[in-house]
């Protein structure tokens, strides 16, 4: 999964991110933004689950036929 979300970047190009990433937020703020991003990710798959699973209620239950006067 590592290699679908970084593409083909090698470790100097990673090391590069890091490095600015560090410079700009610097070292306090860095586990704040990490933090914030797992929340993010743990409330989007938890969503995604939701209406999942809602998909997969709705086609179980039987379809009704309304009669027709």
């Amino acid at each position: 999964m590592l290699t679908l979300f970084l593409g083909n970047l090698g470790a100097g190009e990673i090391i590069l991110i890091f490095s600015v990433i560090l410079i700009f937020f610097g070292a306090k703020r860095i586990p704040e933004l990490a933090r914030g991003l797992g929340k993010g990710i743990r409330e989007f798959k938890d969503a995604s689950a939701g209406i999942q699973r809602e998909i997969e209620d709705a086609s179980k239950k039987p379809v009704e036929k309304k009669e027709e006067n």
